[in-house]
């Protein structure tokens, strides 16, 4: 395999286009923690995308034999990759995202860092196909969001990282039928589930910036509302695989409005706006390397 090969197999272990989702986690944290988005804000959010960038490797070797016969196409069942370079690759960036979270942020960043890690490894490892999978991922996002408000701030920001793991734990659901496909009472749980994520959203960022700030944020979740709601709405309809997959890849790249949506509402009209530049492109390269 040559180099050029070798290296777009692990873009696609890692999932690297869904890593764009990942930034607007602690963006939004530090928004409503009324932290400044300053060098630190991006160092967290690097740590951020190593940490991510480690679990999706981390997910891909231990789930390689399930991957043998659902998705033989995968890097590891198709030979691309060896189970010990991406157990290997899991390890390297997860200690880059501690190591970075704490140069960034000090200590208190490896207050959220280092369980966030350990989040993540469990639930690749032990918690995946338990009933505590949905929990534990949904978990690991709320910590991304408080990772960028900082440990002191964390009631302030809870409401927000809430809102967050709500979103993630409705993708996660709706991920462990993407193979088999999914009876028609589930995407309409999801998607009234979805509708709840809206609401809470609205009322966390209520008053929190101006009328202005506000606009933007209801415009923001429409575009999350119209992605994923759209998406889940077609479930509905026809249960099957296809769709279901679908939806998933909607709801992670969904993520990317709706962390907008918050930071907007808290008056970061420019990172807001950043983050929205990010969907596009995400949705863009989605069509080359999956995000699920």
């Amino acid at each position: 395999m040559t180099a050029v090969a070798h290296l777009a197999a692990l873009v696609e272990l890692v999932r690297a286009p869904a890593a764009l989702t990942v930034p607007g986690d602690t963006v939004a944290g530090a928004a409503i923690a009324g932290r400044p988005l300053d060098p630190a804000s991006v160092g967290l959010a690097a740590a951020s995308i190593c940490l991510y960038w480690g679990g999706m490797a981390l997910n891909d070797m231990a789930d390689r034999d399930v991957d043998a016969v659902e998705r033989p196409h995968r890097p590891i069942p198709s030979g691309r990759v060896t189970p010990r370079t991406a157990f290997a690759l899991a390890t390297g960036l997860t200690a880059a995202g501690i190591g970075i979270a704490g140069v960034a942020g000090g200590p208190p960043a490896l207050i959220v860092a280092v369980p966030l890690a350990a989040t993540v490894w469990v639930y690749d490892l032990a918690l995946k196909s338990t009933p505590l999978g949905p929990a534990a991922m949904a978990t690991a996002r709320a910590l991304d969001v408080m990772l960028g408000a900082g440990p002191h701030q964390s009631r302030r920001c809870l409401p927000a990282a809430l809102v967050v793991a709500g979103h993630t734990y409705v993708v996660t659901e709706l991920s462990r039928r993407e193979v088999q496909g999914s009876g028609k009472t589930l995407p309409k749980i999801t998607l009234g589930a979805t509708t709840l994520v809206i609401l809470a959203t609205s009322a966390v960022t209520r008053r929190r910036g101006t009328r202005r700030h506000q606009i933007a944020g209801l415009g923001l979740l429409g575009a999350y509302a119209g992605t994923f709601g759209a998406a889940q709405a077609a479930v509905v309809r026809d249960p099957g695989a296809r769709h279901v997959q679908q939806a998933v890849g909607a709801g992670i790249l969904g993520l990317v409005p709706l962390q907008a949506a918050i930071t907007a509402c808290c008056g970061r009209l420019r990172a807001a706006g950043a983050l929205a530049l990010l969907f596009p492109v995400a949705r863009a390269l989605a069509r080359r390397v999956s995000p699920t």
